[in-house]
């Protein structure tokens, strides 16, 4: 049995706290001047709010990395980029915002009580990093060959309390996969944006 777990990250670029950040990038080396380069570029941003054409007054901005640019995106996935080290049985896939998380076991129940395991790790990890799951487009996929039966759903993945929906299919960096990997949704998705146009 193998499950592919797809994690959805709520508000991810704009939740970054900057102290952590700044910890990170040292401790993959970036000290000195250039360490001081990017606590000035994250420092001192303000953002104002119009709405019903009234202006905010201008708020300083703590948490979040500047959306648009390479930079934002790279300082991002620094963020992220030790997420999989909180397991050494569970395979992590990242792209930006995107996180999917893939388990492999002989046991139907087995595979849940150790994904089970392995999410509280995340979840803290999660806490840790001031960073929020969106557990409403949070999903798993259990894949298998359509030849092959799976037990009456006993097991529940679970989440800060929270039971994670399983799905059939689910659209992930643009690509829709399929519990038995046919790729037929995504044709079928592929085939419907062609004959509109």
């Amino acid at each position: 049995m193998n499950t592919g777990l797809f994690l959805d990250l709520s508000n991810a670029f704009d939740a970054v706290n900057h102290n952590i950040l700044l910890q990170k990038l040292e401790g993959y080396g970036i000290r000195g001047l250039p360490l001081l380069w990017f606590k000035d570029y994250l420092a001192l941003r303000y953002q104002q709010v119009k709405c019903n054409n009234k202006l905010s007054t201008f708020r300083l901005i703590i948490y979040g990395v500047p959306q648009g640019s390479i930079l934002g995106l790279l300082l991002f996935l620094l963020y992220i980029n030790d997420l999989p080290k909180t397991s050494s049985v569970l395979h992590f896939i990242l792209f930006a915002d995107n996180s999917n998380v893939c388990l492999m076991h002989g046991s139907y129940n087995s595979l849940f009580s150790e994904l089970n395991k392995e999410l509280l790790k995340i979840s803290d990890w999660f806490r840790a990093n001031k960073l929020s799951l969106n557990l409403s487009k949070t999903n798993y996929i259990l894949f298998r060959s359509h030849r092959k039966a799976v037990p009456q759903k006993t097991c529940k993945l679970v989440i800060d309390n929270i039971e994670i929906p399983q799905v059939n299919s689910v659209k992930f960096l643009g690509v829709y996969v399929d519990q038995h990997i046919t790729w037929k949704i995504h044709l079928e998705n592929v085939a419907s944006k062609i004959s509109k146009t």
